[in-house]
């Protein structure tokens, strides 16, 4: 079981390293999961027991300059490794000026991700920086937790407004309650609203667009749900705090999948990454 990747690219290796500081912002653990073509992190929270879900792919040829790995076997040609991303983000925001990163997993007195960074000098003397990122090697037998989470059946799809905009009323009304109701029809429009028995406030938007896939209809074409018909999940405004705080992969796309009063699933996508986030209902 071997991995070794080398990013030369300064370009390449600050996007990598917003793109790691973003889920470090969404989970204190997560599941990073290489295959030859991609990498992936995971966090398979329990969405039906109240968890938040995570799906985050990268394409790897898109981030490095060189990358090998051999997996368990032929058979198994992958890597599972427990992190902590907070750690890992905390290791490649301290090269960002490097002539080279390399990330190769080692053993030493634990499984480690090093972070071994080649920095600029005025000698000819190279300088290196080394960062041991510890890691837990998941065993075959788990694997089936970690698969790519379905999408979901949901009754509304809608592309979001403009992140930092919802950022924005959300962290007004978290001084409110502490849970937010989202709705939203496939005519375009999107409601945020808090409730209690003091105040009620709600934000408007409207003309968002539906994404083509979610056109209400059910696969032999016959319509499924009324386009003005709103679907609504009432979630932990803090889960969805988290989401919007974190987030610095500046998607060219963004959009929202609703199950009617079960989960909610963000997209973010950009030309290299999609991010996933799965956030249940609550009561």
């Amino acid at each position: 079981m071997r991995f070794r990747g080398k990013i030369v690219d300064v370009a390449c290796l600050n996007h990598f390293t917003r793109v790691v500081t973003t889920i470090s912002k969404l989970t204190k653990t997560c599941v990073l999961r290489l295959n030859p073509d991609k990498l992936f992190f995971v966090l398979s929270g329990k969405v039906a027991n109240g968890g938040v879900g995570m799906w985050c792919e990268l394409s790897q040829a898109n981030f490095f300059d060189e990358y090998q790995m051999e997996g368990f076997n032929p058979e198994n040609n992958e890597i599972c490794l427990e992190v902590a991303p907070e750690n890992l983000s905390r290791a490649l925001k301290t090269v960002q000026n490097a002539k080279s990163v390399k990330v190769k997993l080692t053993k030493k007195h634990c499984p480690c991700l090093t972070v071994s960074a080649e920095l600029p000098t005025m000698s000819s003397i190279s300088r290196v920086v080394t960062h041991d990122v510890p890691v837990d090697v998941i065993p075959t037998r788990l694997w089936h937790e970690l698969k790519e989470p379905s999408m979901p059946d949901f009754d509304v799809s809608i592309y979001l407004p403009p992140l930092k905009t919802i950022k924005n009323v959300v962290d007004r009304m978290k001084n409110l309650s502490n849970f937010l109701v989202i709705e939203a029809n496939m005519n375009g429009k999107m409601n945020l609203k808090i409730e209690t028995d003091l105040v009620s406030v709600s934000t408007h938007f409207r003309d968002l667009g539906n994404p083509p896939s979610g056109d209400g209809a059910s696969q032999d074409g016959s319509p499924t749900r009324d386009p003005h018909s709103m679907a609504e999940v009432r979630v932990d405004i803090r889960k969805l705090q988290q989401f919007l705080v974190g987030q610095q992969v500046n998607p060219s796309k963004s959009m929202c999948n609703i199950v009617h009063q079960s989960v909610v699933h963000l997209i973010l996508l950009h030309e290299d990454v999609s991010l996933q986030y799965f956030i249940p209902s609550v009561a």
